[in-house]
């Protein structure tokens, strides 16, 4: 089973492609990060748990008014401003945020890979934003990346789907999740069949025309006869999905390592 990752940045377009994913020709089954996100931090979770331990007695908008049976939702606005932009403070919270959610998220997806797997899937698409930061891209033999050309594209569609961010707000989480022309880059680095990008600048059309591209050229990498063949022989489909980690992994570290002697120039 191909695990194909999906990712871009806020506001290029990464939930709409997803939605085309699950639905045919392609009928994918989606593990989406961010609704699993959502999940592990409910009223009664241990991850809610935590962060209103920790949150709480410096933010005091934390949680919603509106209470559930299981206690009040967290104030997700309120939160988002505590830890997304620039800051030494920032930058702390947003960490701490991090290790409460990113565990029992990782978790979850692992179950449901699994599942995905069982049921005979040749492909699940792993739909995580933060895909390169948080360590998924060796596990997926293929990335598609979902950018647009131009930041202001990404923060006036922002602005258009959350009204209640300022413009700050809206340039912060922008800033959060990298330049996504920069994963484009990262992406196509893997090589043919192994790394795709969508590019969405224009409208919807356009968008479905450009997944039905990519998707061919994921398809001749990963025929339906090859997905077949490691579902009936599991042996097979660990040896391949562990080479295919190892080469991931090589990809990765030469471009950290590549980014790290950019840095020390300057």
């Amino acid at each position: 089973m191909l695990l194909l990752g999906l990712t871009g940045s806020i506001a290029t377009g990464k939930s709409t492609v997803s939605s085309l994913l699950a639905r045919p020709p392609y009928s994918l089954p989606i593990i989406d990060a961010d609704l699993i996100a959502r999940q592990v931090v409910e009223p009664g979770t241990a991850g809610y748990n935590a962060i209103v331990k920790y949150f709480l007695p410096t933010t005091p908008d934390l949680l919603h008014p509106d209470a559930t049976p299981k206690g009040p939702p967290l104030n997700r606005p309120a939160l988002g401003r505590r830890v997304f932009g620039s800051g030494e403070e920032r930058e702390r919270d947003r960490k701490v945020l991090n290790r409460i959610v990113h565990p029992a998220v990782r978790r979850e997806m692992y179950k449901q890979m699994v599942w995905a797997y069982l049921k005979g899937n040749w492909a699940v698409v792993l739909d995580v934003p933060l895909l390169f930061e948080s360590g998924w891209e060796r596990y997926c033999g293929t990335i598609l990346v979902v950018g647009v050309t131009d930041p202001k594209i990404q923060m006036q569609r922002l602005q258009a789907r959350d009204a209640h961010l300022s413009e700050e707000d809206a340039r912060n989480r922008v800033i959060s999740q990298g330049d996504v022309r920069e994963k484009a880059e990262r992406c196509l680095r893997r090589g043919p069949g192994k790394g795709v990008v969508v590019w969405n600048d224009g409208g919807r059309e356009e968008l479905e025309k450009e997944i039905r591209r990519v998707m061919d050229e994921v398809r001749k990498s990963s025929p339906w006869w090859w997905g077949v063949l490691l579902w009936v022989m599991p042996p097979v489909a660990a040896a391949v999905a562990t080479v295919s980690w190892w080469r991931m992994r090589k990809v990765q570290l030469q471009w950290e390592e590549e980014k790290k002697r950019e840095k020390a120039k300057l």
